[in-house]
């Protein structure tokens, strides 16, 4: 095994601390100190973990193992189906430790036969079972991970649907957190979600031994979070490292893995961690609804618990794409900023004024039931926007702004009396001054990231997303509207405004050449 960096010597009841300071100490790298306190910190973590009642342990291990390979050894066994593609790191394992890696994982392919996809759990067990009595124990250790039934926690993808889901997590995330090298990747990619689909190897596979286990430390206290982080600090330190220039006819894809497995020429694992826990993530249970809402996105496109390992695409086809306003290239940035689970499906055009007229009805009702949607503009100069960049909810890029609400206190604002988009002539006739707040979200309906309810607002104006009426269409408000058009699509109006914290998006008073709406295929 290689040598690791020692640090001080821990506090001799440092397991028994509370969860914060327990976390504090292995964020800071305490199990290091030496090989006999990680075990034992390893199993103690581990028999913590809340899990079915009915979970597999080191007992059941020695009569499955017994039944299975008898005297013959794992050798003539094949691993499950369910790692079927998957690599196999081994992290320094000798001969007999990669038998006994094999070995369980034969053995849990065999007592949970629901996991159908699990491209990290090799290296899980890998790296557990360097820290652990035998693998019998390793074997309970892990299953623990596997039945882990606490709330808005998950330690381990057990099928296609679910790592794909984490896979757009993280896309997601990276496109907030990270929005340099989202926009580098997005603009040097063919496929944005190709590149992040590797988001877990980078972690284990790529990284060397004394960075992945010290990520495997704070893994096992906090869950598969602290993996977002740790991965979209990697994120931000390979765009420190690179230009777009670099990256011209570069396999992005590939050049990350480079990056990640030389990661100690770069950054060591302390900083790292140290900027991982700066990054100021959404909780446990808002991460958890996303990954819900997206994989609600892939079951409505067919993918299923059941089925193993597809071929997956979501970027924009550049040869079928074709807009009068941006090229393919252009749009496959835009597509990139959009959440993953819309971003599934092609771009689909709903409106344009170059064939269906500057008719504010025509465009209510080619728009009707189709939600979201992207607007696209260009004026009589030729202006579509200064650069590519994206304005957010204030609130969202700057969550600090708002005080958190008390759960006691914790409600949906009652929405200003303007309705939203509508085909309904009726709903239209508000005086376009006025701007809605999003109204409640449907029953059923998951949130990505924070709902408005989780803050107090210091102003009505941080809400104002949309408006449309018979006079025109409203984007953004608070001292001024971020985009306004008038009932013919033929003027519009650009000023900062206090909801999305934008510039002018071009000169401030301009005629419309042309406007299209593109909305989701869903279908």
């Amino acid at each position: 095994m290689p040598e690791v960096e020692q640090p001080a010597d821990p506090p001799e009841d440092a397991l028994s601390r509370p969860p914060k300071e327990l976390k504090k100490l292995a964020r800071e790298g305490c199990w290091a100190a030496s090989r006999a306190l990680r075990a034992a910190a390893y199993q103690r973590l581990c028999q913590r973990v809340a899990c079915r009642l009915v979970t597999p342990d080191a007992l059941v291990y020695g009569d499955v193992a017994a039944r299975l390979f008898g005297k013959h050894g794992a050798s003539s066994h094949p691993l499950p189906d369910f790692l079927a593609g998957c690599s196999l790191p081994t992290y320094c394992l000798n001969m007999d430790g990669v038998t006994a890696l094999k070995k369980i994982l034969i053995c849990i392919g065999n007592l949970f036969p629901d996991i159908t996809y699990s491209p990290a759990l090799p290296s899980l067990v890998a790296l557990l079972l360097h820290y652990s009595e035998d693998e019998a124990r390793c074997f309970e250790n892990i299953s623990r991970l596997i039945a882990s039934n606490a709330p808005h926690t998950s330690y381990i993808d057990q099928s296609f649907l679910a790592h794909q889901a984490s896979c757009m997590t993280f896309g997601d995330l990276a496109n907030k957190h990270c929005p340099a090298a989202h926009k580098l990747i997005a603009s040097t990619s063919e496929n944005v979600f190709e590149v992040y689909s590797e988001w877990l190897s980078w972690l284990f596979r790529d990284l060397p031994f004394s960075y992945a286990i010290r990520v495997f430390d704070v893994f096992l206290l906090e869950g598969q979070k602290v993996l977002y982080r740790i991965a979209l600090a990697l994120l931000k330190q390979y765009r420190l490292l690179v230009s777009s220039a670099e990256q011209e006819g570069t396999d992005t894809k590939a050049e990350l893995q480079v990056f990640v497995q030389n990661i100690a020429q770069h950054i060591s694992v302390d900083k790292l961690l140290e900027r991982a826990f700066g990054i100021r993530l959404f909780s446990r249970k808002e991460i958890w609804l996303l990954q819900m809402a997206n994989r609600k996105a892939l079951m409505e496109r067919g993918i299923t618990m059941v089925q193993g390992r597809q071929s997956f695409h979501l970027a924009v086809d550049m040869q079928s794409f074709s807009s009068s306003i941006v090229s393919a290239q252009e749009m496959r940035i835009i597509w990139s900023w959009i959440p993953e689970r819309f971003s599934l499906f092609p771009p689909l055009l709903l409106f344009s004024t170059s064939e269906d007229g500057c008719s504010l009805q025509r465009f209510y009702s080619c728009c009707e039931g189709y939600e979201p949607t992207v607007l696209l503009l260009k004026t009589t100069e030729g202006e579509v926007r200064p650069e590519m960049e994206r304005y957010e909810w204030v609130f969202i890029k700057k969550p600090e702004l708002a005080k958190a609400m008390p759960r006691s206190r914790q409600r949906s604002p009652s929405p200003i009396p303007t309705p939203p988009l509508s085909s309904s002539p009726d709903s239209r006739s508000a005086s376009p001054n006025l701007l809605t707040v999003p109204a409640p979200q449907r029953k059923g309906r998951l949130s990505p990231f924070l709902a408005i309810r989780h803050f107090l607002l210091p102003s009505k104006t941080a809400s104002m997303f949309m408006s449309g009426s018979r006079e025109g269409i409203i984007i953004g408000g608070g001292g001024g509207q971020a985009l306004s058009l008038d009932a013919n699509l033929l003027w519009g109006r650009t000023e900062p405004c206090e909801t999305f914290d934008n510039p002018p998006l071009c000169q401030e008073n301009f005629k419309v050449q042309l406007l299209e709406v593109w909305g989701f295929q869903n279908t």
